[in-house]
């Protein structure tokens, strides 16, 4: 059984070490749904990749929410809930675009 405390406590134990691979991989994967809607890949590559992305960004959304959950308001608490929710947000569009450009074609 998942025991929500543990986890949220492991999230903040190792907040620099999540936050060290999450936001770089969030922003690669966004990158990587960006390019290759761009590049017009097929719908499954761009779904591939912003699923990845999405996933990563949900993680850091979590991962905010634990120091929200205890009283942390920072700076650094909102860049990061921001970057996540734009990474969502750009993916969602670019989910969008490809679905237009390929009924353009």
């Amino acid at each position: 059984m998942l025991d929500l405390h543990v986890m949220a406590e492991f999230s903040r134990t190792h907040c620099v070490s999540i936050c060290a691979f999450l936001v770089p991989a969030t922003l690669i994967a966004t990158i990587a749904t960006m390019i290759f809607t761009a590049l017009r890949h097929p719908q499954a590559r761009v779904w591939q990749a912003a699923g990845v992305a999405g996933f990563f960004a949900f993680i850091m959304i979590l991962h905010v929410a634990t120091w929200l959950s205890i009283g942390v308001v920072m700076a650094p608490t909102y860049i990061l809930l921001g970057l996540a929710s734009t990474c969502l947000l750009t993916n969602l569009v670019m989910i969008v675009l490809q679905r237009r450009l390929a009924l353009n074609m």
